[in-house]
């Protein structure tokens, strides 16, 4: 008898309520986005306010500044990542129903989607307030990986984005029948790795803490860029790793192509995940260059 673990019996709501026969919820998922949020809006304010980790003891932005940019920030955050998984994962269902794409509560959030939206805000606010881009995205850099970390742990009391089959002793048996479909898979019940566990300890915990020892303990920020170098590349190869153990996305999943790659040749291949990771390495050691020269 394989040795599993039985999903929690977690609600992805926290509470809901009818108002004039109108329902409303509040979901963990919502909630992880709120947190991750705020918790990054203090860490960046925090940051402006010690002075002396920043070039010439001066840090790029205001407290207030911070404020208005967590507005360009959610901005970026929801319109990116909303658009990123209509383009990346479902284009051809979403060109045939253009109306659903609007429907967040219907899930469907992409991380480089959301990547792109927040640099393209930051971008223009940069610009429109006169502050280094750079530095900027180093603050920034600092405050990602809570968001990551909360939104990781929020995909897994959805039950969604789990991982490949597995027999090993944390291996989770995931509720739903797409989760129950594992073609060539002896194993009764189908269990699966927690790949968003994995994730939430790669992506949020590890990288975060990564950050935080770069700037608080070896000043990575009297160089700007290289903390945002960090970060690009650290994310990078945190997702590419965890997409080993990641369930492929089943639009890719085909006779011919069983592992579901999205970029693929013979037995070998990789993943939507893993395809839109590698921009992001590359673009962490850019900045990371970019850092090095200008010092």
């Amino acid at each position: 008898m394989q040795a599993v673990l039985p999903f929690p019996d977690i609600s992805p709501e926290l509470f809901s309520v009818s108002v004039f026969g109108v329902e409303f919820a509040l979901r963990w998922y919502a909630l992880a986005y709120i947190a991750g949020l705020l918790l990054g809006w203090r860490l960046v304010v925090r940051l402006v306010k010690t002075q002396r980790l920043w070039p010439e003891g001066r840090a790029p932005m205001t407290p207030g500044q911070v404020e208005e940019l967590l507005t360009w920030v959610i901005l970026g955050v929801i319109l990116g990542g909303r658009l990123g998984f209509v383009l990346f994962y479902k284009p051809l269902h979403y060109l045939q129903n253009p109306m659903e794409i609007p429907m967040l509560w219907q899930g469907g959030m992409s991380f480089h989607g959301g990547f792109i939206g927040v640099m393209l805000a930051a971008i223009l606010f940069c610009r429109k307030h006169g502050i280094a881009l750079l530095s900027a995205s180093d603050a920034l850099a600092l405050a990602a990986p809570p968001g990551l970390f909360f939104g990781r742990i929020a995909n897994f009391i959805n039950a969604e984005l789990w991982g490949r089959p597995s027999d090993l002793p944390w291996a989770v048996v995931f509720p739903g029948e797409l989760a129950q479909y594992c073609p060539g898979w002896e194993q009764v019940p189908c269990a699966r790795h927690p790949s968003q566990l994995y994730e939430a300890g790669l992506e949020g915990l590890v990288l975060g803490a990564v950050i935080l020892t770069l700037v608080y303990r070896r000043g990575w920020l009297q160089r700007p860029g290289q903390t945002a170098g960090a970060f690009f590349a650290g994310y990078g190869l945190a997702r590419f790793t965890a997409e080993f153990f990641r369930q492929a996305d089943f639009q890719f999943i085909t006779p011919e192509n069983p592992m579901g790659y999205a970029l693929h040749w013979g037995g070998l291949g990789l993943s939507m995940g893993q395809l839109l990771s590698l921009p992001m390495i590359a673009l962490g050691l850019v900045f990371f260059l970019i850092a090095r020269r200008r010092a």
